[in-house]
Parts: structure tokens; sequence; C-alpha cells
């Protein structure tokens, strides 16, 4: 809500690093449809992990465990979840399970809000998806019993109203296209978490929504590499860059680039571990879109797709493209006109 209004997206300014920071992810999100094209049956296997991943940290960071055996079972769908830690397990693969499977055609929407909790709570006894009846305070709780308050949401009466507008905030930014989405979805989260809308499961749905908005906007990383994962093994950034960029939030005079920071690190470190692993799978492979990079670059004259292709035995057309299009966005190459009859080249 605070931070999705037109005045404070007009009002953020950002430094050299940061820009490095959002051009870099820029080239990673153009990379990864090079990854999928190449290797399809290498990345199943990588989902598979990742979704594993994410439902054990995801849950983890909210205190739920199981064991690892159970785990296991739970996730292949080879047991019924009997404690109520396996029930949270069992809702949060589910509504991961749908958003893998169905994210571009879910609305940012209160209705989504509600679906995904109601996920999480579909095999407890008590019904999810309904907003917050009593006030909850964000604590942190300390191992000798002690504890603080970390940020006092949105209160419950307040909630709908708050998530109303953070919604049309946020829909009026993306239409007038007033932020960069790796700008966007950070702050849409934020908001979220400071609203704080449900009685228990923010934090999880709020981690839902963030692989949710970086789908729509073809930030499909999350696919292969969990981001919740990420967010468990850095939870120390992730508690404390929130509790200072929520600071002065109510107010609108929060400070929103500690979150900011925090989150494009995040995605930069999954970016970057999904490169390695997608090269490390191509080396024992043969590494096709190295053939193709060496192909392109060691040639002196303009060259056609077709040449690349016959260079190259094995490898597709749209393979062939897709690297060539990586090139180009490194600056290595440019074309020479558009069409079939266009050709590549090294700048002059």
């Amino acid at each position: 809500m605070h931070s999705l209004t037109p005045e404070f997206l007009d009002a953020l300014r950002f430094d050299g690093l940061q820009i490095s920071t959002l051009r870099a992810l820029g080239e990673f999100r153009g990379k990864q449809q090079l990854f999928v094209a190449q290797s399809p049956q290498v990345l199943q296997g990588l989902t598979q992990i990742a979704v594993i991943e994410s439902t054990e940290s995801s849950n983890r960071l909210e205190g739920v465990t199981v064991a690892p055996a159970r785990l296991k079972s739970l996730m292949s769908k080879n047991a019924d979840p009997k404690s109520r830690s396996e029930q949270e397990i069992a809702g949060y693969r589910d509504a991961l399970s749908l958003i893998h499977e169905s994210a571009d055609g879910m609305p940012f929407s209160e209705g989504v809000f509600r679906q995904l909790h109601g996920l999480l709570y579909r095999y407890l006894p008590q019904d999810g998806g309904e907003w917050k009846a009593m006030n909850n305070d964000i604590i942190e709780r300390h191992a000798d019993g002690s504890s603080r308050i970390r940020f006092q949401p949105v209160s419950a009466h307040m909630t709908p109203i708050a998530v109303t507008e953070t919604l049309a905030h946020y829909h009026r930014a993306l239409a007038l296209n007033l932020a960069d989405p790796l700008v966007l979805v950070p702050l849409t989260v934020l908001d979220f978490l400071c609203i704080h809308p449900f009685s228990d499961g923010n934090g999880r749905v709020a981690r839902l929504l963030t692989l949710l908005l970086l789908y729509q906007f073809d930030y499909r990383v999350g696919r292969f590499i969990s981001l919740e994962r990420i967010f468990e093994e850095s939870k120390e950034g992730y508690y404390a860059t929130f509790e200072l960029s929520s600071q002065g939030w109510h107010e609108g005079t929060h400070d929103v680039r500690p979150w900011l920071d925090y989150f494009w690190g995040a995605l930069l470190r999954a970016y970057k571990e999904f490169e390695v692993r997608v090269g490390t799978i191509e080396k024992r492979r043969g590494g096709k879109s190295d053939r193709i990079r060496d192909e392109a670059l060691k040639r002196v004259l303009p060259f056609a797709i077709s040449e690349i292709e016959e260079s190259c035995p094995g490898v597709s057309r749209d393979t062939v493209r897709l690297v060539l299009r990586s090139l180009k966005a490194e600056g290595l190459i440019e074309p020479t006109g558009k069409g079939r009859s266009a050709k590549w080249r090294k700048p002059a």
C-alpha cells in the first residue's frame, strides 16, 4: 500500500551498484530462455529438487519441521499427513504446485491471496482464506524465552481496506509502468507483510506471492532453484532488512532500500546458482551452447543462422537463435537486418 503509491515510487533513487544489479538480473532473465530450451529433461530434475527444498525451507522458517523420510513421502504424495506439521507441509506443497502449473493464469487479486492461504490450511481442522479477526504483531522470540515486537501490522478492522488499496496501487503502477518489475515485486511483498492480513501463515503466503509475481514477469528461476532455501540460508538478512524497511511504513516515510538490496541479492544468487548448475550439466553433455558460441564468435565475415546449423549438427534452430540473442545481449554480435535474409556479425 504505502510503498506502491505514485508519489513514493517517483521519489525512489538508485545508486550505480543497484542499477548494475538490476541490469545483471535482466541479463540472467534473457539467458534463462536459453537454458530452458537446451536442457528440458535435466531442468525437470532441478524443478523436483527445488519444490522439495522450497516446501521444507519455507515451513522451517516458521518453525515447522518433519523427519526427512516423512518429507519425501509427503512430497511424493505416498503418505497422508498425520501431525499438524505434516499437514502444513502438505498444504504448502499443494500451493506451490498450483503456482508452478498455473502462474500465468492466476491474477494478482484478493481471491488468489485467499486461495493460497486456503491451500496452506486444506489439511488442517480450521479453514484458511479468511482475514484476521484480531490484531497480530510480528514478534521476535529468543531462545531464552524473551521476545520483542518487530512490527505492528495493520489492525484487523482495517485489513480489508488495506488489501484493496494495495491491489489498486499495484495494478495502477503496473498499468502506468511506474516502476521496473524488479522494484514492484519486492515492494508489493513488503506491503503484504506489513499488512499481515491473515492470523497465521503470512510469511509463507508472502513467499508464494513472490514466486507468483516473479513468474508473471518472466523471472522463472524459482522453478529451478529454491528461493525459499536462499531466504532461509540468509534468514538473518531476511528478517533484519524487513524490520529496517518497515520502520515508518504506516506514515509512508520508510526506507525500502535495505529490503530491495536483500531481495535483489537473493534473486541474483539464485540465478548464479542456476547458471552454474546448468553449465555443469552442459559440460557433461557436450555443451551445445558453447559449440554455438564458439562457432559464432570465431567467424570474421557476416553469417546466417543456417551456417551455424551446418557447423553444429544436432542443434535445433531455436537453440541457435537463443544463443545468438544471448550473444547480442552481451554486445558480442549484432544483426545486419531483419527477416530471412538477416545475418549476424561482430560489432564494428
